[in-house]
């Protein structure tokens, strides 16, 4: 007999019994226990700690490279989500980056690396990484590429600020030492995080 059918029934044996009245007999039946996401965050939604940013990442001609999402999180932690197409087979950088603008052909106006105050780039050298370095993207043949990332101490408040978030993916591998961006090259694309 599943849950829902034996509830009422139960309901139905203990009143007859005496042992319950008639109105707690009535009563609805409980909730049904929380999913296992809800019982591993507590039962909060995700989206109640800022919501989700995502960002279109296009080549300087308008070329489509696929979609960011960073999905901040109650812990302070948060899910950052690449799907991405139309890539060079390697490996290739990818960061977030300290300012929401994408003006071609070098997209040089997305400024630096997101950081916090004192940090060096790249989990190689002393006092970093970055808040923004992501590690190194393997692009398989055919120039795609699906990875989750979860990131400390990206919150909405360093995402949002009053310039915005940049996304960038660069042309080769980053060294995770050198400064102050990993020596990865030439800027080939860029999307804008925004608040969905």
């Amino acid at each position: 007999m599943s849950n829902h059918k034996f509830v009422p029934a139960l309901a139905a044996l203990l009143l007859s019994a005496g042992l319950v009245s008639a109105q707690e007999a009535a009563a609805p039946e409980a909730e049904a226990p929380a999913t296992e996401m809800e019982a591993a965050t507590g039962g909060s939604d995700m989206s109640a700690s800022g919501g989700a940013f995502r960002a279109q990442v296009e080549a300087a001609d308008g070329t489509s490279h696929g979609t960011v999402t960073v999905q901040p999180t109650a812990s302070g932690v948060s899910v950052v989500t690449l799907e991405l197409e139309n890539l060079p087979q390697g490996v290739v950088a990818v960061h977030l980056h300290e300012t929401g603008a994408c003006e071609g052909p070098d997209f040089k106006s997305a400024g630096g690396h997101l950081a916090m105050d004192g940090e060096n780039h790249g989990v190689m050298a002393e006092g970093g990484p970055h808040v923004g370095d992501l590690p190194n993207l393997h692009v398989a043949e055919g120039g795609t590429a699906m990875v989750e990332h979860f990131v400390a101490d990206l919150t909405p408040e360093v995402l949002d600020d009053e310039d915005g978030t940049g996304f960038i993916i660069h042309a080769k591998a980053d060294d995770y030492e050198s400064q102050p961006a990993g020596d990865a090259g030439d800027r080939i694309a860029c999307g804008v995080l925004t608040r969905e």
